[in-house]
């Protein structure tokens, strides 16, 4: 770990507490309760002012190693607002990632350059409604077609779970063409991608809202394409390990948060004449924090390290996923049973990290999913030794 490195995540950590806390009282949100438009805007001049505006990217354009990352996104994540704060949100910090990755140099300079400079945000176009046979963790059944037209490739399909689609102004969009499924680089808002709704969530930390969306007739630049058709699903797997692990780093952020406001809580509520602390069960719990903290945290770091040796890394991925979600939801949990009617107010972040957590669990599949496939690996690997 770089010196450098250290010192980042230390700024933005003291930026995140003494700047970004204080705004998790800021009325100013919208009707699904996230944080509005100018809450972000003030919040981004003060991460400028501070230096510590997409952190993860240095001043070259190089991305920090993964395991510098993890540090640095741990500190943004200590409040739900810091992410966004300090560009570290998710889908924009995987879309940078993914575009400074494969994007070619025209690309980067119309689309990349404004994410990283915080000037615009982005939305990832994958997700389909399972009415429609859609797809969702199975990318298999995707339904929105793309065909080529002169210059331009024409798509039209029905996307859901869109976040940040009401406010980005630049997509990243999938289709399936004859030769397999396709990205594509889009500036919204466009006319011919069409907001249908926008459900109420259980999660509210990130604004735009998770969109259902027409795209109808929707023409393309084919040199806005990233790379060459068919290779959609290529450049999905760039992106999806190391966005299962940038998540959990922000997460454990907002759980290491939440463990100091329900221990601050412990040592100084008084029940049954001692301090809640004192009561085994409650001490027990916080204990059982540390050690979910722990685990989680090394998790994290083992991941990273097997990217930045340049794995692929999809099978400790997604059981770092699986494990840090499980152990993160347990520790939300634990703070808010610690902390009782404080707990499930609106008087600390603790509730809202509760309910975000529930979501984070489903973010880029389920347990289930990455669970199954690591059965898949388990038995490929069986009959491998078995010679079958």
């Amino acid at each position: 770990m770089t010196e450098s490195a250290t010192e980042i995540a230390a700024r933005v950590e003291a930026f995140v507490r003494d700047i970004v806390a204080p705004f998790e009282k800021d009325p100013r949100r919208d009707d699904h309760n996230c944080p509005t438009e100018e809450v972000i805007a003030d919040l981004r001049v003060l991460a400028r002012k501070a230096d510590v505006m997409t952190p993860h990217i240095r001043a070259d354009d190089s991305h920090l190693t993964h395991r510098e990352t993890a540090q640095v996104l741990i500190a943004s994540g200590l409040s739900p607002l810091g992410p966004l704060a300090c560009n570290t949100a998710a889908p924009d910090e995987g879309n940078i990632y993914l575009l400074g990755k494969v994007g070619s140099e025209d690309l980067k300079r119309r689309f990349l350059d404004p994410l990283v400079a915080g000037t615009a945000r982005s939305a990832f176009f994958m997700s389909e409604p399972w009415e429609d046979g859609g797809s969702g963790s199975d990318p298999s059944m995707m339904q929105t077609t793309c065909k080529p037209d002169g210059n331009h490739w024409v798509v039209n399909g029905r996307k859901c779970w869109i976040t940040g689609a009401a406010q980005a102004q630049i997509g990243i969009v999938m289709a399936k063409a004859e030769q397999g499924a396709c990205m594509f680089l889009v500036d919204l808002p466009n006319p011919a991608i069409r907001i249908v709704h926008q459900p109420k969530t259980i999660d509210n930390s990130l604004p735009g809202g998770h969109c259902t969306v027409d795209i109808e007739n929707l023409r393309i630049p084919a040199d806005q394409m990233l790379g060459e058709p068919g290779e959609g699903f290529k450049y999905a797997q760039v992106r999806l390990a190391p966005a299962r692990l940038t998540h959990c780093m922000r997460w454990l952020g907002a759980c290491i948060r939440c463990n100091e406001i329900a221990t601050d809580y412990a040592n100084r509520r008084r029940a049954f004449g001692k301090h809640l602390i004192d009561h085994e069960g409650v001490g027990f719990m916080l204990a059982d924090n540390l050690i979910d903290l722990q685990q989680a945290r090394l998790m994290i770091d083992w991941t990273a390290d097997a990217l930045d040796r340049g794995e692929r890394a999809g099978r400790e991925s997604s059981m770092t996923k699986v494990a840090v979600s499980e152990a993160l939801m347990r520790v939300a949990d634990r703070c808010v049973q610690v902390m009782g009617g404080t707990g499930v107010s609106d008087a600390t972040i603790v509730e809202q990290v509760f309910r975000e957590i529930r979501a984070f669990r489903i973010y880029d599949g389920p347990s289930e999913v990455h669970r199954w496939s690591l059965a898949k690996g388990i038995k490929r690997h069986w009959e491998k030794s078995q010679g079958v």
